[in-house]
Formats: C-alpha cells, structure tokens, sequence
C-alpha cells in the first residue's frame, strides 16, 4: 500500500488502511511530524462545528447561568476522561492496547468531536429535524456528525475534515442507516399542526443516513465481508426502532467518556442549580447503589453523598472526582472472537455491576434534570423553533436560504434531496442564531435589514 506519510512505516500493516483518508495527502509540510491522529486532532479544535458547541445546549438551555455546562464543555470533560481510560488500559492491558494500537489522541479527538453533530436546543432540535425529515430520510444527531466529518466542514472542497478512516469509524457509535433501523409500526400519521408533535413519537432510530452510503462503505471497506456484515447487525427491540449491537474499539472507549461525563458531571450542576435534592439522592440514588454491592462505590456513596450537597466547593469537586475515578479505574477489555478484525474484536467495557450503577447515575440525571417541565419546556419552544424555521426554508428555498446554502440545495434538489441540505443548515446553527433567526423572520417589527445582515 503506497503512502506520503512521513510517521508510517510498512511495519504498521493492518494499520496503514486505518491512516487513509479520502484525499490523499499532497502536499507535505516541512518540519510537521504529527502522527495521523494529532492532525486529526487539530482539525476538529479548528474546526467551525467545534466552536459551536459553546453556544449550543447541553442538558440546560444556555444563557440561563454561565455556570453549567454547554456541549462544548461537555465534549472537554469527555475528552479528559477518555485520555484517562487511554492511560488505565494501556497499563493494565499493555499488550493488548499495543496490539490494537490505542492511541490517547486518537480517544481525545473522538471525545470532542462526538456531539458535534447535534442541532440547537438539544434533544428538542433534534426531535424537531427527525419530524421536518420524516420522508426525506429523518435526522439524527449521530449520523449528522458523519456527514460533518466526512462532508460539511470546510477544511476541504468536498471531503469535510478529511479525517483518517480510523478517526471516522470510532465516530460511528451506530453502524447503520436510520431506514433500515426503522420499527414503522411505531410511526404515526405527521400532525396537522407542529404543535402537536409529541416528542416521544418522533425519537429517532440512532443511525447514519442512506444518502451516505457510499461514504460509509468506503469507511469500513479494510474488513471482511463477515466483520462488516456482524458490524452492522442489529437487534429488534420490542415496541422500540432497532438497535444496533456493535462497534469499533476506538468508540467502545468514547462511548464510556462520554457515558461517564454525563452521568457523573451533569449531576453536578443539577445539585448547583438546586434540581436535586439531598433526600431525592439518599432515597432514589444511594439507597440502590448501595444494594448493588458495587466494589468500593456501594460502601463509600454514603460519605460521597454528604460532599456532592456540602456548601464547600472543593468537597464537591473532590466527590466527583472520586466517582469518575471509580469508573475509569473498573473498565477493562473484553474480546468477541466471533470478529476477525482486531478493531471489531476487542471493546472497552465496565464490569456489571459498574455498567449497572453508571445506568443509574444516568437514569437519575434524565429523571431528575432532562424530565423536569421546566426542561422540557425549553426543549418544546427549541423544537418549535427549529420545525418553524424548517417549513419555513423549505416553502421557498431558492428565495430564503443564504447563498451557499442555496447553491448546495440546487445541485442536491437534482437528486431529490434538498431537504437534507435545509436540514445541515439549521442543525449546524447554534442556539442563540436560530432564535434570533426565527425572531428575525417570525416577529413583527424585528428583523430590519441590518439585523438580517448581522446574522
């Protein structure tokens, strides 16, 4: 395999397939000794989708407190954790992740571009794009962040990011399309009205989009048929869209940073914003982990509980430390030998009994935090936000979409999907622009020209 890569050798065989990407390297930089994976790194911290993420919602709408976190704080704590698992595994298992090549800027360029593919206003923008979208192939923020990388970012004319293959397939938690993971029986007729979608009817099947196939064949062409055929098979979930079973090594370790900063770092600002209280911790969070028996954690929850609710900061911060501590310390590696490919046959797991608290630190954020009316709320007016902008550019393209957004639209109206150009445009908007474009467009006496130039 031929390659301009002054950091390969032809000692790292099954690897060089990992190292390519879909525009070769042409031009070589003198002095730039970056590994693959630190250019990759680099290309998402620069990247437009990236900065984005500051302004866009995490579990909180943003601007009601500089306090909690937004996606792009999310997306560096994620990024801490997964170098931390990096540097567990490689000293438990140093064969192992020698072997499988685990590289920590690899797992750091993951964890940071992992959401960047989410809409504005969280899961209400993505509720709303996936209803918008409903015959046009639906959206989900996953495989919005696969066209991001691949395709939409300017780093290159046609190729996004022009990441490295193996940087791509640890992107893709859900290896398949949303329209063969589709339980049809679970879709309703479209409202007449969009304020009357309901949300729990539009969640989306997490996967790509067909319209990417090509992309995604090329991604995972080094393996078999038989590991791609297992790659992407999936499982029927009962009065559920299905779910896919597998993933590459690289997202098994992404998918854990990102697991942990959720469940343990967003329950940190709901105790600060004061959405949880010590008596709901103690009676619906404690007392269980306590029964799992949980090896350090169900003996200690007690004394960690008393630090997350103490007035003193540091005791707070010392709490949550311990408990992602914990976390990172149990995951381990496990192998399915019924995978050819060492990126398919090995995964980075939490023992059972850790698998099953981090359920449950996650279950009490959805409940306590994501669920409350006044979250939901938030997420209802985003939704309206983004449904309304949608039929809006979508009544008359040509006439309301900026201009490169339009010339898109055209050359992909030609193959009968426009829709998806209006929907890369509206979920790349961060939370403040889609409001201030919607009060621009829907508000009277708003949106003068120079406000609309502004934009």
């Amino acid at each position: 395999m031929q390659h301009n890569d002054p950091t390969l050798t032809d000692n790292d065989d099954w690897q060089l397939a990992w190292w390519e990407r879909r525009l070769p390297r042409t031009q070589a930089r003198d002095g730039d000794h970056r590994s693959p994976f630190q250019r990759d790194k680099a290309r998402v911290l620069h990247s437009a989708a990236f900065r984005r993420l500051q302004a866009k919602t995490q579990v909180l709408g943003v601007g009601l407190s500089d306090f909690y976190r937004t996606r792009l704080t999310h997306s560096l704590e994620a990024a801490q954790i997964g170098t931390g698992i990096t540097a567990q595994l490689q000293g438990k298992f140093p064969r192992l992740t020698e072997h499988v090549g685990l590289d920590p800027y690899l797992i750091e360029t993951l964890c940071l571009a992992h959401d960047i593919g989410h809409p504005p206003f969280g899961h209400g923008g993505e509720i709303a794009l996936n209803y918008m979208m409903h015959g046009h192939g639906g959206f989900e923020g996953n495989g919005q962040t696969f066209r991001i990388v691949t395709q939409l970012e300017p780093y290159t004319a046609e190729h996004g990011m022009n990441l490295s293959r193996r940087s791509v397939l640890g992107l893709v938690k859900y290896p398949n399309f949303i329209d063969a993971l589709t339980n049809h029986d679970l879709l309703p007729s479209p409202s007449v009205s969009l304020r009357q979608v309901k949300a729990e009817q539009w969640h989306p099947p997490k996967g790509l989009f067909r319209c990417d196939e090509a992309l995604f064949d090329w991604l995972i062409d080094p393996f078999s048929q038989q590991d791609k055929d297992r790659l992407m098979s999936f499982e029927h979930v009962s009065g559920k869209h299905h779910k896919t079973t597998h993933k590459s090594f690289d997202c098994s370790v992404m998918e854990l940073a990102d697991d942990i900063a959720y469940g343990i770092h967003d329950l940190e600002d709901a105790i600060v914003m004061g959405m949880v209280k010590r008596a709901e911790f103690v009676e619906e969070l404690q007392s269980e982990l306590e029964q799992l028996q949980v090896p350090w954690l169900s003996e200690h929850i007690a004394g960690i509980g008393t630090r997350l609710f103490s007035q003193a900061q540091h005791e707070r911060k010392n709490a949550i430390g311990a408990l992602v501590n914990c976390f990172i310390t149990a995951i381990r590696i496990e192998e399915d030998a019924a995978f050819e490919h060492p990126l398919l046959r090995y995964q980075a797991v939490l023992p059972e009994h850790h698998h099953n608290a981090l359920g449950l630190f996650k279950k009490f954020v959805y409940m306590k935090v994501i669920r409350k009316p006044e979250v939901q709320l938030l997420e209802y007016k985003g939704q309206q936000v983004v449904m309304e902008l949608f039929e809006a550019f979508s009544a008359d393209p040509t006439r309301l979409l900026p201009e490169n957004t339009r010339k898109r639209w055209l050359v992909a109206e030609e193959h009968n999907n426009g829709h998806r150009v209006i929907a890369d445009y509206i979920s790349g908007m961060t939370d403040e622009f889609a409001a201030r474009l919607y009060s621009n467009m829907f508000v009277p006496k708003r949106g003068g020209i120079l406000d609309t130039l502004s934009l």
